[in-house]
């Protein structure tokens, strides 16, 4: 074995950390006896030869001695090797891809398609490999040929005629998951693949079986589904959940799916149900099913029922109605780690599709009951990510919160607290129940880093805070960790209006050090501008800081000194100065302090206007809205909005809030069919397939409430000032 390995020129390559002299030592350590020499050699390889999918020269030279590995059957863990090959030669470069790609990806496009040829060409061994002793190899095997091999008619008929046969419950699903692969690689398959998966998803399988293939089809065929789909997918969980566990030491009936199979098998064509002689019970994994006492009791279902219910959930995307009624089952399954499960594509759910929640967030909030914390605190996480839309839990979340002081406020080994994850989210559904909670945390030597943001969504629920917020920002330490510890505070006494505490604020404003002074100036000076005329007494302060600001910025004082005082004239010279700052979010700061001054910074239109032509889409869009603000006219503005609006899904809540104040949306008009068409999409704007971030959700929502705002303000009058 490795003949040739010393000849290969390793140290003139490289891999993700540096040169690849060390990659035969990671090839011989996958043939180590030693299993954490082994664990050590794969996690090398992924780490640095195959890093994060990447293919690189010393990759490239690795393949005929993983293939190898894989062919010797004296070799343990090879299945976790035909996964590694499976993943170097599996990534595909289509048209629309090399049509992206630019010079610099040139050489890394060559060796993915270097990969997939070296891979692909050798993948004939895993035919072979369908048949090792090792169950492990035999699971990874099925998935190597679907994914790699030139012949997939072949690799079909392999596959059909390895599960009746095939000894192992897992390595069957396998087999049935790599009929799935084919029929989405080789469309020329999918009927003959579906029409597979549609036999073996009837009556007459064991449970297992029939839920892998209804995730399978739902992946590929999904209009193969049946109608009920919901309902045979409910059952079969409930029947794998009552199969009892054996004795210790009991034989499991591992060959009875596989009698099964054969038998229906042998008639394809046959319709309903076999003779009940011949229907067996469904098998299961022996490690799964043993109970310490020996005898048989009720044992959860099945580890890999999991995946299989997330495959058939992708397979069902929009299908919303099917997949909120089959995750209500699953979380009100006995099997805890159903339920974990169901909490997690729950939350995808909810993330990306715009439906009716009330009964699936509701159950949600009935996990925060369960004595299992780990089951607490997901369903938590779950109705923070939600805010408004997680009021039917309104009450779990407040006796999850009332019941566990301990889990009000959460400390890290580095950075500052953090509120825990049941308070926040009672919080942002403007729960005056969580003000206890808050209360408490304004209490602790540090105050955590986000109740600023919980106290905003209060509002004036939280008024009985302002007390001890004015009290904690007064005693602040004024030194380099300032803005850590007086940021919160300002920002919550700015959404309060607590004007009681400018004495405390002008004290932040005057003291603060120059180290990250700014941002704690900038946070001052909007609680400032917060409070309004009831801040009058600060005029004098800001007055001398529009004059030398310093290290404030003086478009955020020329905003406080105008919401305070009202004095255009004082605050107008400062803010066309502003429009000259070299960077752009500055600009956008004074374009939008502007806006804000209306018709008594009627003076900067044509400024604002050349700025409609910007190459920054989010000036664009502040100086469209800004310009209106200042002309009253929204003729220019309008289309520049829409533009954008289909441009960049991002800026759509931005351009909706400017339309609702606009009045732009009169019947027949272009902003009236585009908001129409968003609220009658039932996919999120901002969902994207695997990035997400955690007020993805509240964005959504709120652009639809802005939507609504905008065509419920049309008068049929034109635009409003």
């Amino acid at each position: 074995m490795f003949a040739g390995i010393d000849e290969v020129d390793w140290a003139s390559m490289e891999h993700a950390y540096g040169p690849a002299g060390d990659v035969p030592a990671m090839l011989r350590g996958l043939a180590s006896a030693d299993p954490a020499e082994r664990e050590q050699a794969l996690d090398g390889m992924y780490g640095a030869v195959h890093h994060q999918g990447d293919v690189y020269a010393c990759t490239l030279a690795s393949i005929p001695f993983l293939f190898e590995l894989v062919a010797d059957p004296g070799i343990q863990d090879r299945g976790s090797i035909v996964e590694l090959l499976t993943s170097i030669g599996g990534i595909d470069l289509d048209e629309d891809d090399e049509d992206e790609i630019d010079e610099d990806e040139i050489e890394g496009a060559a060796n993915y398609a270097m990969a997939a040829t070296a891979v692909t060409a050798g993948a004939g061994v895993f035919f072979e490999l369908m048949t090792d002793e090792d169950p492990g190899v035999r699971l990874c095997a099925p998935l190597a040929l679907a994914a790699l091999h030139g012949h997939p008619g072949r690799v079909l008929a392999l596959l059909r005629e390895r599960l009746p046969i095939e000894p192992d419950e897992e390595v069957r699903l396998a087999l049935v998951e790599a009929a799935g692969r084919l029929a989405l690689r080789h469309r020329l398959l999918a009927g003959e693949a579906a029409a597979w998966l549609s036999r073996l998803a009837g009556e007459g399988f064991p449970p297992g079986l029939r839920l892998a293939a209804l995730a399978q089809l739902a992946r590929c065929a999904p209009d193969a589904l049946p109608g009920d789909v919901v309902r045979v997918v409910t059952g079969l969980l409930r029947q794998l959940r009552s199969v009892p566990a054996r004795r210790s030491g009991a034989a499991p009936a591992v060959d009875a799916q596989a009698e099964a199979v054969a038998a229906v098998e042998a008639y394809p064509d046959a319709a309903g149900e076999p003779p009940a002689e011949e229907r067996v019970a469904p098998a299961t994994r022996v490690g799964q099913m043993r109970a310490l006492s020996g005898e048989e009791v009720p044992a959860p279902a099945a580890p890999w029922t999991a995946d299989l219910l997330r495959t058939l959930h992708v397979g069902l995307d929009d299908r919303v109605a099917e997949r909120t009624a089959l995750l209500t089952d699953q979380l009100r399954s006995p099997d805890r780690r159903q339920r974990i499960d169901a909490l997690r594509m729950s939350s995808g759910l909810i993330r990306v599709w715009r439906s009716s929640y009330e009964e699936l967030v509701r159950l949600v909030g009935e996990q925060l009951a369960t004595p299992d914390p780990l089951l607490a605190e997901a369903a938590s996480h779950v109705l923070e990510e939600l805010f408004g839309l997680a009021a039917p839990a309104a009450d779990a979340l407040a006796a999850r919160v009332a019941a566990d002081p301990g889990a009000w406020v959460l400390d890290w080994p580095s950075g500052p607290p953090a509120l825990g994850s049941a308070v926040k989210a009672l919080a942002r559904l403007g729960d005056a129940r969580a003000v206890p909670a808050l209360a408490a945390a304004l209490e602790r030597p540090e105050v955590p880093h986000d109740v600023g943001f919980a106290i905003g969504y209060l509002g004036a629920a939280a008024a009985p805070l302002s007390e001890v917020l004015r009290r904690r920002l007064g005693e602040v330490p004024l030194d380099e960790r300032a803005h850590d510890r007086a940021g919160p505070l300002l920002t919550a006494l700015a959404v309060l209006r607590a004007d009681e505490a400018v004495p405390e604020v002008l004290r932040v404003l005057h003291g603060v050090p120059e180290y990250r002074g700014e941002w704690v100036r900038t946070a001052a000076l909007r609680a400032l501008g917060a409070f309004g005329p009831a801040a009058r007494g600060a005029v004098p302060e800001l007055r001398a800081l529009l004059r030398s600001p310093g290290a404030a910025s003086a478009t955020e004082v020329a905003k406080a000194l105008w919401a305070v005082e009202g004095d255009a004239g004082a605050v107008l010279p400062v803010l066309i100065d502003g429009l000259g700052a070299e960077r752009v979010h500055e600009v956008r700061s004074t374009v939008n302090a502007l806006g804000g001054l209306g018709a008594r910074a009627a003076v900067v239109a044509p400024r604002l206007r050349a700025l409609l032509g910007h190459e920054e889409q989010w000036l664009r869009i502040d100086a469209a809205v800004a310009l209106w603000e200042v002309s009253g006219r929204a003729e220019e503005s309008v289309p520049v909005l829409l533009a954008d609006w289909e441009k960049n899904h991002h800026v759509r809540v931005r351009v909706a809030e400017g339309l609702a104040r606009m009045g732009a949306a009169g019947a027949g008009s272009d902003a009236a069919r585009v908001l129409r068409a968003e609220l009658t999409s039932v996919r999120r704007h901002n969902a994207m397939d695997g990035v997400f971030g955690s007020h993805d959700t509240y964005e959504d929502e709120k652009l639809l409430a802005l939507c609504r705002q905008a065509l419920l303000r049309n008068t049929g009058k034109g635009p409003t000032p």
